[in-house]
């Protein structure tokens, strides 16, 4: 257990030394960051997304979704067109910059410490579980990513396996991809009435495909304290692009987490 979780008090602390290291790292640490954008859109479309603004989330309050809205809306405009070009390191905290009110964010829902909570600038994991997946159908090799330590809602409205999301808070649990070829990517993001929508576009179309598939699906249950936990291992299928030929795949996740619900009333527990 981390000092911050035995001793709260010191918390605030704790993440300003972590803030304060992550900024002395962007300055000083030999990384190239992805900070260009341009209007011009790259000809090649390579996966594109999209996932709902509001969905039932238990009993939490809307508003605190509709203030998400707001959010992203802020996030995006930092995102949007940034450029990835070889060599270089995608960093979500380095292009938005840290969430205030003065720049117009607002209070959203946050998961934190295994709670439930919101904060300002809340709801931008939501932009992080985009990208990230979006990212899983590129050769853009995620170099830092961070998974929420629970599972918050039942499935409502979720259009990608569990355990593919991403959690973030500024600025020292971050989403980072690096560009390890010759191409050049580009990220679109974009807010629409109902959903937040990405593509990931580039210079030319890439040699492989990816297609990311869910195995060993399962709900736990611990017979000590009545816990429950959910499984499931997440894979990667590469194959060619120009001839659809299979070249082989990847074990990207192993997942097993805590949730804060009842597991669905048809599905199969095991005891452990």
């Amino acid at each position: 257990m981390s000092l911050a979780k035995r001793f709260p008090k010191i918390a605030p602390l704790c993440a300003l030394g972590l803030q304060t290291k992550r900024r002395m790292a962007w300055h000083l640490d030999s990384k190239k960051y992805a900070q260009r954008r341009t209007t011009n859109v790259l000809p090649t479309s390579i996966f594109r997304h999209q996932s709902l603004l509001v969905r039932k989330l238990g009993s939490t309050d809307l508003r605190l979704q509709h203030n998400k809205i707001i959010n992203l809306r802020l996030a995006a405009r930092r995102i949007n067109s940034v450029t990835i070009r070889p060599g270089e390191t995608f960093s979500l905290w380095k292009l938005v910059g840290r969430p205030t009110r003065r720049k117009g964010y607002v209070e959203g829902l946050l998961l934190a410490n295994g709670e439930v909570t919101s904060g300002i600038g809340g709801g931008l994991c939501q932009m992080a579980n985009l990208l990230h997946w979006m990212f899983l159908h590129t050769p853009l090799v995620v170099t830092e990513r961070f998974h929420h330590g629970f599972d918050a809602f039942p499935d409502s409205g979720r259009t990608v396996p569990f355990g593919t999301g991403a959690t973030l808070f500024y600025n020292y649990v971050d989403l980072q991809c690096h560009n390890p070829t010759d191409q050049t990517f580009q990220i679109t993001v974009w807010v629409t009435d109902q959903h937040l929508k990405g593509e990931i576009r580039s210079d030319r179309d890439t040699p492989e495909r990816y297609h990311i598939n869910e195995r060993d699906h399962h709900y736990l249950r611990r017979a000590t304290d009545g816990k429950h936990f959910r499984a499931n291992k997440i894979f990667r299928e590469r194959r060619e692009t120009q001839t659809g030929r299979r070249i082989g795949e990847d074990l990207l996740m192993d997942n097993f987490c805590e949730m804060k619900y009842e597991p669905p009333a048809d599905a199969k527990v095991e005891t452990i």
